[in-house]
């Protein structure tokens, strides 16, 4: 699920949400990537995952890209990111 919001999240302010628990890899990274298309560079999306792969998928996918992870958390029921788009698509 993808949904506008106006959000904050560490201090970053979100420009969309990205709701991928319960989603198995590669699923929530995909919807991401979907994600980052519907916003401008500079902006931040917030990804929401409860797969365990997603975390290696996340980090490796942040080294071979433009963009930014702002944060990650892990938090007890699913895991948390803040993605800034970076100036490519």
């Amino acid at each position: 699920m993808v949904e506008a919001v106006d959000d904050q999240s560490d201090g970053q302010e979100i420009a969309l949400t990205v709701d991928a628990r319960q989603l198995s890899c590669p699923l929530p990274l995909l919807k991401a990537k979907q994600g980052l298309h519907q916003i401008a560079a500079g902006e931040c999306i917030l990804v929401l995952a409860t797969d365990a792969g997603s975390v290696k998928d996340f980090h490796a996918f942040i080294e071979l890209s433009e963009h930014t992870m702002r944060s990650y958390i892990d938090k007890t029921t699913h895991y948390q990111y803040v993605i800034e788009k970076g100036n490519r698509d």
